[in-house]
């Protein structure tokens, strides 16, 4: 079983660089910020253990089940899963009704959520527009964004020092270095790194990854510090089969990483317990809401690994999950949204209410 580490920063001293370790525990409730229990990695159907013939297949199948081409049909098939999950910006004034006496945290995607999906992922720029929707919601509201991007690559993307960021599908997280203080709890800077023992073994994986791929045109390796994305947007369908064996031929050298598959995306992780529903509960307890009825968690997200972070909040019976997608898909969440824009647009009237809120309030006086 797998040692986690946390280390913690506080901001008076400066960033402190001693490891915390943790000896591993039986599942339990989730740690208090600053400690991490050590469970088995969760069994899923996105998992790929096998390297024989059938294996591959279910790959390829799952690669393209994650680029759907239109159908006629589709049209009535939204209008059928817009009933189930209905528009966020429709559904708003619920929404608002549901955070009365709550305090809501704001958890958002980055590739697909703030920026649009493009085909050359260094080039994932989200709009000014979109930044200033986004730094405005953070002025009233805790917001995090929690990307399976290495944390400092979306950082460089953002640009608000006033968010928290989960890089890494949440293996990668860090508190706000200036801005509003929303914490409940104490005035560290928290740093969470559940999979640090890993990133010799993710940097060795990267460089053979980048090896085998290499003669696949559009093919791109991203190292993501504590994961890793192949992404094959840009390759030629009849190429993905060549694509998911080389792929394979390298993850098979290493049982402790596994191989997931998301949006024209091919992603190796640790096989440990953490995921973008985990880095959710952890900035929620970070934040001083363990166990807590008075907070409203509002996660927006466009992927598969956004599903873990939904299934979290379903099962609390607490918050709302938002899907950005123009096609129907199986979700946990509770909402939907088409594209970015429509995000944006979220966020502002998320601001306006606000605003208008305090407003209010303030003339009462």
């Amino acid at each position: 079983m797998t040692n986690q580490n946390v280390i913690i920063s506080d901001p008076r001293s400066g960033f402190d660089s001693s490891l915390l370790s943790f000896s591993p525990a039986v599942p339990g409730p989730l740690p208090q910020p600053g400690r991490f229990i050590a469970v088995p990695a969760k069994k899923s159907f996105k998992n790929i253990e096998s390297t024989d013939a059938t294996r591959i297949t279910a790959l390829l199948d799952s690669m393209r089940a994650s680029s759907p081409t239109r159908r006629s049909s589709e049209t009535e098939n939204l209008k059928s899963w817009i009933v189930h999950h209905p528009s966020a910006l429709n559904m708003f004034d619920e929404i608002i009704n549901s955070s009365k006496g709550k305090q809501i945290v704001v958890f958002l995607d980055y590739d697909g959520t703030l920026s649009p999906i493009v085909d050359d992922p260094d080039k994932a720029f989200m709009t000014s527009e979109m930044r200033e929707a986004v730094k405005n919601t953070s002025k009233y509201f805790a917001t995090a964004i929690v990307s399976g991007r290495c944390r400092a690559k979306v950082f460089n993307f953002v640009k608000l020092s006033e968010l928290y960021y989960a890089g890494s599908h949440g293996m990668d997280i860090k508190a706000p270095v200036k801005g509003r203080n929303y914490r409940k709890g104490n005035n560290q800077t928290v740093l969470c790194q559940p999979a640090r023992e890993f990133l010799p073994m993710i940097s060795e994986v990267y460089k053979s990854l980048v090896e085998k791929t290499k003669s696949i045109p559009g093919a791109k390796v991203e190292n993501n510090k504590f994961c890793l994305s192949v992404h094959f947007r840009r390759v030629e369908e009849k190429r993905w089969t060549e694509l998911a064996e080389q792929v394979k031929s390298v993850t098979k050298e290493y049982p402790r990483l596994r191989l997931t598959q998301g949006r024209k995306v091919l992603e190796i992780r640790p096989s440990i317990k953490w995921d973008k529903g985990n880095a959710l509960e952890f900035l929620l307890e970070s934040l001083g809401y363990a166990n807590s009825n008075d907070v409203l968690p509002i996660y927006i997200g466009d992927d598969r690994t956004d599903e873990d972070a939904f299934k979290v909040l379903r099962d609390r019976g607490q918050g709302f999950g938002i899907l950005v997608s123009k096609s129907p898909k199986e979700t946990n969440a509770t909402y939907s949204l088409q594209e970015p824009l429509e995000v944006m647009s979220f966020l502002n009237r998320l601001v306006e209410w606000k605003q208008s809120s305090l407003q209010q309030k303030y003339q009462k006086k």
